[in-house]
């Protein structure tokens, strides 16, 4: 198909205003990137971008006297947001390189659109659309949609020298959007350059391979990554543990109904070494959220098919759900993949279970506080803490079924010996 015309997001009404506004007076905007590869490739659009010719100004001065709120989200880059009825529409300005140094360009603003596409990264990237939806091609872009060949544009090598991010974003897009081999130039260019991703942030990098790990199954990008060398050198930890789980996660995810997560992806392919993923955590500045998740799931003991459901429930209350149930969806998912050995359907219906019912739970609140063992005549300090925790081991023990009298009783008689 080689127009978006008719398609629900192409006709929205905010979308058609922009068009109308841009386009007047000397002015020209389409629609690029990733709304027309996704909408070619019968993808969900969710964001739309869209460049023009005329400079950031011109565009916010227009869009103000129209009463269109704007953004201006990167405006010394070229870049506004127009927010019409609850969304935003990127306006970047065409640009050139000026100089680019492996990790920043700097760029001039222009009006021309072949300088323009020839400046992006890889062809499915570059195709434009115009008012009418006609999809324009001035890079040969169109034929890479058709076969899902992911391809620099003009020479690997040098597109890779102008921000070194752009081997990443190779995989990326392979893992997201790629059907067979990587483009060999572009494998090649990449492993030629992967010690200069050592240049780049740590932030940029994470965002990245975050990104990467999203794709519906991106095991074939980690193979290649693995192939050229890249992986290790963003993720040296992987490379004796392997990444063979990822197969089996995936497989699991898409039969079990999971819900893609980066992060469990991310350690089905790290040793669970809570040093080692410390210092990743630190290199790649994760968030602090992200590194508790590798860290409750490296501090959680592998996961054991034939624990009872009540030593599960002492084990969730103690070590917390989230690296509990990160342990299990991995065994779950490696027995899944192995079902050629002998007790591999009664692992996996083991593992379904305390999985299920890892998910089912919810921490019992403690009935006893500090402000009971006070009450019961220890004196404020250490010795209540001690008390509380013992009494709180002894409930955790006969799995929570002490209630608050009981447990009261207890502290009466462990207080009298």
């Amino acid at each position: 198909m080689n127009s978006l015309a008719g398609r629900d997001w192409f006709e929205k009404p905010a979308l058609k205003r922009i068009f109308t506004l841009l386009n007047a007076d000397g002015g020209e905007v389409r629609i690029v990137g990733g709304a027309v590869r996704n909408a070619l490739m019968d993808l969900p659009v969710v964001d739309v971008d869209m460049a023009t010719t005329l400079t950031p100004d011109v565009v916010v001065t227009r869009a103000k006297a129209a009463g269109i709120k704007v953004v201006p989200t990167g405006i010394d880059h070229g870049t506004v947001t127009l927010v019409m009825d609850g969304e935003g529409y990127e306006v970047t300005t065409l640009r050139r390189d000026v100089e680019t140094n492996g990790r920043h360009a700097q760029v001039a603003f222009g009006t021309d659109w072949q300088t323009d596409a020839e400046r992006r990264d890889l062809t499915i990237n570059a195709l434009y659309a115009d008012e009418k939806g006609e999809i324009i091609d001035l890079i040969g872009g169109f034929p890479d949609i058709e076969t899902r060949t992911v391809r620099f544009i003009g020479d690997a090598t040098t597109r890779i020298a102008e921000d070194y991010l752009r081997i990443l974003r190779f995989f990326r897009f392979f893992a997201h959007y790629g059907a067979g081999r990587p483009d060999a130039d572009g494998l090649r260019a990449s492993a030629r350059a992967k010690d200069k991703l050592a240049t780049l942030s740590a932030e940029r990098v994470w965002s990245e391979v975050k990104k990467l790990l999203s794709a519906r199954d991106p095991s074939r990008a980690l193979l290649w990554m693995r192939q050229s060398g890249v992986l290790s050198e963003i993720l040296p930890e992987t490379e004796k543990w392997g990444i063979d789980a990822i197969h089996g996660l995936v497989a699991a995810e898409q039969a079990l109904g999971w819900a893609v997560d980066p992060l469990l992806r991310l350690a089905a392919i790290l040793p669970p070494d809570r040093d080692r993923l410390a210092a990743l955590a630190a290199r790649l500045r994760l968030s602090k959220a992200e590194a508790s998740y590798l860290t409750h799931w490296a501090s959680a003991p592998a996961a054991d098919p034939e624990m009872k459901e009540t030593a599960l429930d002492r084990l969730l209350y103690r070590q917390g759900v989230e690296g509990v149930k990160a342990r299990l969806k991995l065994a779950l998912a490696a027995a899944r993949a192995d079902l050629s050995a002998g007790d591999a359907m009664h692992k996996v219906a083991r593992l379904s279970t305390l999985l299920t019912r890892a998910e089912k739970f919810r921490k019992p609140g403690f009935p006893l506080s500090g402000a009971d063992v006070m009450a019961a005549g220890v004196e404020a300090g250490p010795k209540v803490g001690e008390v509380l925790k013992s009494l709180e081991e002894k409930w955790i023990d006969v799995n929570f079924s002490l209630d608050r009298a009981a447990l009261t009783a207890r502290l009466k008689d462990m207080l009298e010996n």
